[in-house]
């Protein structure tokens, strides 16, 4: 079984200088999604300051030029890129293409969460789309460059939250079901899970590994959507009613500390002989069999069978 921790010696408080340390990345190139705020924030700053040539597409360029001002080694893409726009990221991967020929770590790391019924232009429910489609097209865009690496790292951001929902071939799109945002967060984020194992199957000859990580609780805006109400009942308002934590825990995490498995994913030695698992807390995890105990992957989101199926049936499953 691929999912047996390793024993790092990393914990829930490890954060991203603690796994960069000593990591040097001059001459590598690195693209993040959704890499100018928050968690992808946090990730960009990491690998940049260690030296990569950090490319971060994002939807908003003039915003995320202000985030993005002080960090060397930074590449904004300064055309829109939207994961739920087919066209924008065809674009994207062009000018790429033009620019570099390798890319040694592709973090996928933008998304959405929790949010009303809302369709891609192609008619996808809006979460799939963003969370799992477009970084499929990215990736599958991209493999020319990641083989060309001769040894490249993918790392793609699932989350507990696949423990809501495995992934629903018959009906992924909530066309003929009633829609439920967790349900629809959950599935999307069973299929980024399922993606990683997928990727690591089909091309880990070719020297590309994949990764998929959960990065704990944290407060972003990745909750826009979500009322007060229901940051309240998740915990994650403070005495003072703001949103974030009074205390951290196993789960409830700083960004640095979020990212900190990011990080691990994409440099660490430590998991040069390994790939196609999901990680948290700068570790592989175990399989969830208890409900109750908050740690470890549902085996839906890492089954091998299942893995391919989804991979191999994509561009028929949505439009």
């Amino acid at each position: 079984m691929q999912q047996q921790p390793l024993q790092t010696g990393y914990t829930a408080r490890t954060t991203t200088k603690d796994v960069i340390k000593g990591i040097d990345l001059t001459g590598k190139t690195a693209i993040v999604t959704g890499g100018a705020a928050g968690l992808g924030l946090e990730t960009t700053t990491s690998l940049a300051e260690a030296g990569a040539t950090v490319i971060v597409p994002v939807r908003n360029p003039q915003k995320a030029a202000g985030s993005l001002a002080s960090l060397p080694n930074i590449v904004l893409y300064e055309t829109e890129m939207d994961l739920s726009k087919r066209e924008t990221i065809e674009r994207f991967v062009k000018w790429f293409q033009n620019h570099y020929t390798a890319l040694h770590l592709l973090i996928n790391c933008a998304g959405i969460m929790a949010i009303p019924l809302q369709r891609d232009p192609l008619g996808n429910e809006l979460q799939l789309s963003v969370n799992y489609l477009g970084h499929y097209h990215l990736t599958k865009s991209l493999l020319p460059q990641l083989r060309a690496a001769r040894g490249a790292r993918i790392v793609n951001l699932s989350s507990r939250g696949h423990w809501r929902s495995p992934f629903h071939f018959e009906a992924p799109n909530f066309l003929h079901t009633e829609y439920d945002k967790w349900k629809a967060y959950g599935q999307s984020k069973t299929a980024v899970s399922l993606m990683s194992v997928a990727l690591d199957q089909l091309y880990r000859n070719e020297l590309i590994r994949s990764f998929a990580i959960h990065p704990g609780s944290i407060v972003t805006n990745l909750s826009v959507n979500l009322s007060k109400e229901e940051m309240a009942a998740m915990g994650a308002l403070t005495s003072a009613g703001e949103r974030g934590y009074d205390s951290y825990d196993e789960e409830r995490k700083t960004i640095p500390e979020g990212a900190a498995t990011i990080v691990w994913c994409a440099t660490s030695p430590q998991l040069d002989k390994y790939g196609g698992v999901y990680c948290e807390n700068c570790d592989i995890s175990p399989i969830a069999v208890d409900d109750q105990v908050r740690k470890g992957v549902k085996p839906w989101a890492v089954d091998h069978q299942l893995a391919l199926q989804l991979w191999q049936q994509t561009e028929e499953l949505f439009q």
